[in-house]
């Protein structure tokens, strides 16, 4: 059996979907400055670790907040990470490009914070993976995939000519599959509880 720090480092990759982010990041920056683009990419990667530190430490207050049960959450966090799976898998995108385009930096990096990086199936997965591992193991899969992810952007130049857009969206492809058997396995989890 694998460990469950791989099993969330692999669901929170594939959830954060860096590769997708970085995509439209590298889209919506790629008239500024070297200097500028890092400095985005540390203000988007901030923006979704403090929102995912919010809700690991307060998730299960929330959902008491709402009088909402976690297997409830599970089915509605399992349609969410449903329907972004299908997105991922069929190649549609997640965002306008073409909107980010003509934003100010501080925009471009809070929608990549957020919506993008820590979206609703991100925060759906931190509760219940909170709740089913506990909060370091959770946290500490969080830390490794958005420490990647700033290291990714920081490096987009260079990353984004090795890569290239056919193997992003291949990559981006097989890992909706992996989100969308995630998304079945909450329905199901929600539906025994």
């Amino acid at each position: 059996m694998i460990d469950p720090f791989y099993q969330l480092l692999v669901l929170f990759f594939v959830i954060f979907d860096p590769l997708a982010s970085f995509v439209v990041f590298t889209v919506a920056t790629n008239k500024m400055q070297g200097r500028e683009r890092k400095i985005i990419a540390l203000i988007a990667v901030l923006v979704a670790a403090s929102l995912s530190l919010l809700v690991l430490i307060f998730g299960q207050n929330l959902l008491d907040l709402f009088n909402t049960k976690i297997n409830e959450f599970q089915i509605a966090g399992g349609i969410i990470l449903g329907i972004l799976g299908v997105k991922m898998v069929l190649g549609y995108s997640l965002t306008n490009i073409d909107q980010l385009k003509n934003n100010s930096g501080w925009a471009v990096a809070s929608i990549i914070g957020t919506p993008l990086l820590t979206g609703p199936a991100a925060i759906t997965s931190i509760i219940l993976s909170a709740h089913d591992y506990g909060r370091a193991v959770t946290g500490s899969a969080i830390g490794v995939v958005l420490l990647g992810t700033a290291v990714l952007f920081y490096n987009a130049e260079r990353v984004g000519k090795v890569l290239g857009k056919i193997l992003i969206q291949v990559i981006s492809t097989i890992l909706g599959l992996i989100t969308l058997s995630w998304g079945v396995k909450y329905i199901l989890q929600g539906l025994a509880a």
